[in-house]
């Protein structure tokens, strides 16, 4: 079900690269639960390509159903539509429809398709020389993964791969655009209904070929985009696509590297040490064998992750990688690149465990380019 809501933009929050921040105020703020903050407004998202730039005193169209049930990352009001505003019709090549039979479906141009420019590169194209392609189940394993391995190999060029298990758009993810600005990101290629990237693909395997042969990748991270979805049961979780691209990037003759999600900061029991969303994703969903990072964290959490990572042996070649060092690294990163570091509401030293694995997956791709 749908929350719909009619409001008026106050005022511009902030933005970046494909998306805009506003503070709306609802018509009516008693109907439906809609949090609203200071003065009866609420916070809200607006992508210009879609449905142009809203202005203060714009009235507007808003989707709240996100707001309404609190979602950390999705907690926003989406901007549908400026009805007495509309932007224009798109012009030019593209017949990729991304977001397929929703009120927001977009044309895209995809790097695979007959109208690209690249599309003679991708016709035949059948393998990616041995790239390594860093696997991770959540978005907020991209910036120390990128930390670490660009610490290493800093003149690496590393193309990002969203699929489309959380955020569709890749504009949602600021965390996107700060790592490019900052020079730790080249590129990002947008797969399945997933769109916004630098590059649009139709499949996670067309998208991995772009990133090596159009964007010259020496390696890919490749991890859902913002708001995974998990239902508490073993296999109801959007980052069971993990194991998928692993298979993805094996078939294509890339090195697979299947980054561990490890928490000692989350109460879940099932998340707590090894998720069981890597020994799901890693352990039954991919076929074909990678490289697991395993960290030397020490200790008794140490000794909990690598009994907990054991089992993945049985298929996948467990590489155990020192991390001494890499906090200083994410701190200098979380400094320099102005991304913050947050996995589901925890920060750097809230969850250091969960980073520290995430870096070390870095740190041995890393390695696989020297």
């Amino acid at each position: 079900m749908i929350r719909w809501r009619k409001g008026t933009v106050e005022g511009i929050r902030r933005e970046w690269p494909g998306a805009v921040e506003l503070d709306v105020s609802i018509e009516d703020d008693s109907i439906g639960g809609v949090p609203t903050e200071d003065g009866g407004t609420c916070r809200a998202l607006a992508y210009p390509a879609l449905v142009g730039r809203p202005e203060p005193g714009d009235a507007v169209l808003l989707n709240t159903t996100a707001l309404a049930m609190g979602l950390g990352t999705g907690g926003y009001a989406m901007v549908v539509a400026v009805p007495d505003r509309l932007p224009p019709d798109p012009a030019g090549p593209g017949h990729l429809v991304k977001a397929r039979y929703t009120p927001l479906q977009a044309t895209v141009l995809g790097a695979d398709e007959q109208d690209s420019p690249h599309h003679d590169v991708l016709r035949d194209a059948d393998s990616l020389d041995g790239m390594p392609v860093v696997v991770a189940d959540l978005h907020s394993a991209l910036p120390p993964i990128l930390a670490a391995l660009l610490a290493d190999r800093p003149s690496a060029r590393i193309v990002y791969v969203m699929p489309d298990g959380g955020a569709l758009p890749a504009w949602f993810s600021m965390s996107i655009a700060r790592l490019k600005d900052a020079g730790a990101l080249a590129a990002t290629v947008t797969v399945g209904q997933a769109f916004g990237g630098d590059l649009e693909a139709v499949t996670v395997h067309t998208g991995l070929l772009a990133a090596r042969l159009v964007l010259g990748a020496d390696a890919v991270v490749l991890a859902q985009g913002p708001g995974n979805l998990g239902t508490g049961t073993r296999w109801g979780f959007s980052g069971v696509s993990a194991g998928e691209a692993v298979n993805a990037a094996a078939v294509l003759g890339g090195r697979p590297v299947g980054s561990l999600r490890v928490s000692e900061g989350d109460l879940r029991e099932r998340h707590l040490g090894v998720s069981h969303h890597s020994l799901t994703a890693y352990g039954r969903v991919a076929l074909a064998a990678a490289d697991v990072p395993v960290p030397e964290l020490g200790g008794g959490f140490g000794a909990r992750v690598a009994a907990g990572a054991a089992p993945l042996g049985e298929r996948h070649r467990l590489v155990p990688v020192a991390v001494d060092g890499l906090h200083d690294i994410l701190r200098a990163a979380e400094k320099d690149w102005g991304v913050r570091l947050s996995t589901m509401g925890r920060r750097l030293d809230e969850d250091l465990a969960y980073f520290l694995t995430a870096a070390a997956a870095g740190r041995h791709t890393a390695a696989l380019l020297a």
